[in-house]
């Protein structure tokens, strides 16, 4: 009983720590954004017709190849599959045919999607969430085998975690799954104990690419 409210107290302190640590971020993203919109016009009017150019060349329709998601799941003892294999980290623009659905990692639009304990209730797109899993967020996801009561609940417990974030996924193989960067595993329900065991580890975790980076200011839809 002692061991699991010093847990309790230490996984407290830390969600803690990194709200106040996001604050931080939001407001030195606030004046980088100022410093950032002075430099953008001065460069708009100066080579308008270049910028042009090259958003519609950056943004074309074609399916940007993943190459660099060579791999394959190893499956532990806890039951969290890990990505043996290499996986990409490039800005890309369009879209990425990844691997593995819901994807773990891999080429990823430059804007991340929210993820400060964020619930979509509409599928957001790939590119943007596995940012997120870049700066070390964990992917709540389900499909529509999955519970009402559980997608429920799952809501609620994001809601409540920073670095968090959730979305219906219909192509998905299991009802509730969770993902982070290059680790994925399949879950019962909200009451799962496994589910708490992936957010204590994976949150924020030894896996992540870019730890400590924002997970606001991004896209909220």
């Amino acid at each position: 009983m002692g061991s699991a409210k010093k847990s309790s107290a230490a996984r407290s302190a830390r969600i803690g720590e990194m709200r106040r640590a996001e604050k931080a971020r939001e407001r030195r993203n606030r004046l980088l954004v100022v410093a950032a919109s002075v430099v953008v016009v001065a460069g708009l009017v100066v080579g308008t017709v270049v910028l042009v150019q090259s958003q519609s060349d950056d943004d074309g329709g074609g399916t940007a190849a993943d190459s660099k998601n060579s791999g394959t799941f190893v499956t532990g003892d806890d039951g969290v599959r890990k990505w043996e294999g290499e996986l990409g980290r490039n800005h890309v623009t369009k879209a990425v045919d990844y691997s593995v659905s819901p994807p773990v990692g891999g080429d990823h639009n430059p804007v991340w999607m929210n993820c400060n304990g964020d619930v979509y209730t509409d599928e957001i797109n790939n590119t943007n969430a596995v940012h997120s899993l870049e700066h070390g967020a964990v992917w709540v996801t389900y499909n529509a085998s999955a519970d009402k009561a559980d997608v429920d609940a799952l809501a609620a417990k994001v809601k409540k975690t920073p670095y968090t974030l959730m979305s219906p996924v219909d192509g998905q193989k299991d009802p509730i799954m969770l993902s982070a960067w290059g680790h994925q595993r399949t879950v019962t329900g909200a009451d799962d104990p496994a589910l708490d065991a992936f957010f204590e580890k994976f949150v924020q975790g030894e896996q992540t690419p870019e730890p400590g980076a924002a997970c606001t200011n991004g896209l909220s839809k």
